[in-house]
């Protein structure tokens, strides 16, 4: 995966120790009601688009930006969906804490397609036959598909999902 100028500088400093970091994740609707999902480059594996927020970038426009680089696709935020932090440590070692805020978007234009190299494959999927997906993934596609308000980990909240260091 790419590395941001800002994130590299701070790997020259800290090595692969951890970096907390902010970051964004969305969960598109199409208006077949399909949700937007990438396969990785680096794990092979379905995943929603995502990315770290740079410094100085609203969450809302980092995501949109996200989206787009990664899928081709032009959204609009709908609404915010839930926060947390989320653990990953990379193949090469580095290790990050991401603060995670995300979204659920509505796709407005453009056609999905692998537009950076960050995915091998892009595609449209039902709700009802994701692909094998995390349990970090299930959790925030089924908050943002809710109507409730946006979630979050209750103070003293332990779940499993949020400590799945492989999962994006």
């Amino acid at each position: 995966m790419p590395m941001s100028p800002y994130v590299r500088r701070l790997r020259g400093l800290v090595g692969h120790d951890v970096l907390l970091l902010p970051s964004v994740s969305a969960v598109v609707l199409n208006d077949a009601g399909e949700i937007l999902f990438g396969q990785r480059s680096d794990s092979g594996q379905w995943s929603l688009p995502a990315g770290a927020i740079d410094p100085g970038e609203q969450p809302a426009d980092a995501i949109v930006r996200e989206v787009f680089e990664e899928t081709g696709v032009e959204v609009v935020v709908e609404r915010l969906a839930g926060v947390a932090m989320h653990p990953v440590v990379y193949p090469n070692g580095d290790q990050c804490e991401y603060l995670n805020v995300w979204f659920r978007c509505r796709a407005v234009g453009g056609q999905a397609r692998v537009n950076d190299d960050e995915s091998l494959a892009v595609a449209w999927f039902r709700p009802d036959d994701l692909p094998s997906v995390e349990s970090w993934i299930r959790l925030r596609v089924d908050v943002a598909l809710t109507d409730d308000p946006a979630w979050y980990a209750k103070q003293g909240e332990s779940r499993a999902e949020l400590a799945l260091p492989h999962s994006l």
